[in-house]
């Protein structure tokens, strides 16, 4: 029994300096290769061609940037009811950035302000981020949704109470260029 068991731990002691042996050999080896760049100075000049290579092949990988053709502006929960909204922005709808300016200053409508607010913040989105002139542009989209509503309650006669619904306006517009 004693002679197995010599010989049994004698096999792991083996296996085990197997596998210590390859990771002895990995390291030596990494330090050896290293010297041989440095010592060969011809190497080097090729590795250098190589990278302009590499970076021309990086410069055509790149996505090109289509141009940005509109612009758009979002105001959300404006106090005017949105059918109110919709009367104002069917003059607009279609007409050049600066004629619609100057025709909401002239009409007396409550939703007049928020549109005309709207349809600068598009043209100055556009001319600013996107680099658009601003001369040519021109209200392409315009709509009114519905935003919140808030529900408030008006006493009225013998305990009672009605509803009162104060509507919001969700406004989106476009602006592009001609």
């Amino acid at each position: 029994m004693a002679e197995t068991k010599k010989k049994a731990t004698a096999e792991v002691k083996e296996e085990a300096k197997a596998e210590k042996k390859p990771a002895a050999k990995k390291a030596p080896a990494k330090k050896a290769a290293a010297p041989k760049k440095e010592a060969a100075p011809e190497a080097a000049p090729k590795a250098e061609e190589k990278k302009p290579a590499k970076k021309k092949a990086e410069v055509k990988a790149e996505p090109v940037k289509a141009k940005v053709t509109e612009a758009h502006a979002i105001a959300r929960d404006v106090r005017v009811t949105p059918r109110k909204v919709r009367l104002v922005m069917d003059l607009v709808r279609g007409k050049s950035v600066n004629d619609a300016l100057e025709l909401l200053f002239h009409v007396n409508k409550a939703a007049s302000d928020p549109v005309a607010k709207l349809i600068k913040s598009a043209a100055a989105n556009a001319t600013n981020n996107f680099g658009m002139a601003g001369d040519k542009l021109y209200v392409a989209e315009i709509q009114a949704s519905d935003g919140v509503r808030m529900k408030r309650y008006e006493p009225r006669g013998k305990g009672a109470s009605s509803p009162i619904i104060k509507r919001t306006s969700f406004m989106r517009v476009t602006v592009k260029e001609r």
